[in-house]
């Protein structure tokens, strides 16, 4: 058993909780949470760990939503609009598929855990970081993703899903776990959206899916009209949507889901998502990058709509530290008060994300996995500053375990 002390601890509850001059007694799970004397004093025998002046103790980071696999995009892509920053994707995706290998992917899951994220919801579209993820230490949810438009490819690319989630399937732990994700309304027949829908439903899968991410997106699903209009004439003269957005979002009323961007969402369409108690996640620096507009976080928390953070990928972000993402978050939503969105946005990448994601972490609190970091501020603050000023000025973590195993 290891008793970790330190000046604050945050226990990422829904009270969000702060204890002063607290501690942790850990072993893979958390055994005791309170304060620093009283634990001392209980367990006389154990180690104990002083971190430095200043410090704070609060769960691991989660990120929720990432793309690993175009992890070597630097400056290749376009930014500024959705459907331009698409064409590049799809005229550089072979180039940055062959750049993103195994040791450079590695090479980023390493940057993410220095900086504190513990766990991640990985979104993959090819298995291409399959290996990688499955040698990281960190607890990495595999979201085996399935995309197919054209009637005619449904049953190849139900086909190339299977295989790739069946691959992931061998890996399964209790740091790995695989899960499946629906691209979007716009790419994903329903009827591939199905047959993926219920394979996660039997397995006992979570599930995501991107939703209501762009201007774009939000007109073509409507009325079949605008950016994607053209887009997709290029590939199809007579191409028309799918299904309507109530359409999509009733496909996934039976699985726990995790429902990416939302920025375009309507308030009907958030309401259909808090009822299936499922969760939106947040990706602020992509939807900045790609011109989408911003998520009216006001209307998913009127709707009590389970919010978490996530980096995206590289092809749309320049970082997959959640620190950057937090602190670019509490500028972009000027119109909600500074101490209260901090403490929304530590929520949303531990107990919130947790939740989502449904592995055993997330909140300092007894039974649940010993998934903890120490960070350390450069200066004193109050108590009720504390989650504020850890998201201002944290960039790399001074400690971290994952099940009570010390990470370097």
């Amino acid at each position: 058993m290891t008793l970790i002390t330190a000046d604050f601890v945050l226990t990422c509850n829904e009270a969000f909780e702060i204890i002063e001059e607290g501690a942790v007694l850990f072993d893979s799970h958390i055994l005791e949470v309170g304060k620093s004397e009283e634990l001392k004093a209980k367990h006389p025998n154990v180690t104990v760990i002083e971190t430095p002046k200043n410090s704070v103790i609060m769960p691991g980071l989660i990120n929720s939503h990432v793309h690993l696999e175009f992890s070597a995009n630097q400056s290749m892509l376009r930014y500024g609009d959705f459907i331009p920053w698409l064409r590049s994707v799809i005229q550089h995706r072979e180039e940055l598929s062959a750049l993103a290998t195994t040791e450079l992917i590695t090479c980023k899951l390493q940057e993410m855990l220095k900086s504190g994220t513990t766990t991640l919801g990985a979104i993959s579209s090819f298995g291409a970081d399959l290996e990688a993820c499955v040698q990281t230490p960190q607890r990495v949810v595999y979201f085996n993703e399935v995309l197919g438009s054209v009637p005619s490819a449904v049953d190849a690319m139900y086909g190339d899903f299977r295989g790739r989630l069946e691959s992931s399937k061998e890996f399964t732990c209790k740091r790995f776990i695989p899960a499946v994700s629906v691209h979007s309304p716009y790419s994903t027949h329903p009827i591939l959206a199905r047959k993926a829908l219920q394979i996660a439903k039997e397995e006992g899968c979570v599930v995501s899916t991107h939703f209501m991410e762009s201007p774009a997106e939000r007109a073509w699903i409507d009325e079949g009209s605008g950016d994607f209009q053209t887009f997709f004439s290029a590939f199809n003269p007579h191409a028309k949507p799918m299904c309507s957005a109530e359409e999509y979002l009733e496909l996934f009323s039976q699985n726990p889901t995790l429902f990416t961007h939302g920025v375009q969402a309507n308030e009907q369409e958030l309401h259909v998502i808090a009822n299936q108690n499922a969760t939106l996640t947040h990706c602020p620096v992509s939807n900045r990058l790609l011109g989408v507009g911003k998520l009216d976080i006001k209307a998913v928390q009127k709707q009590n709509i389970n919010l978490t953070l996530g980096t995206d990928g590289l092809s749309s972000n320049i970082s997959l530290s959640l620190w950057d993402e937090m602190r670019s978050s509490l500028m972009m939503h000027p119109e909600l008060e500074l101490s209260h969105l901090a403490k929304t946005l530590l929520q949303s990448v531990t107990c919130n994300a947790a939740h989502a994601l449904n592995v055993p972490c997330g909140r300092l609190e007894k039974e649940l996995s010993a998934d903890l970091i120490v960070a350390t501020l450069p200066q004193a603050c109050e108590s009720e500053d504390v989650a504020l000023q850890l998201i201002l000025h944290t960039h790399q973590t001074h400690l971290i375990f994952i099940d009570g195993e010390k990470q370097c």
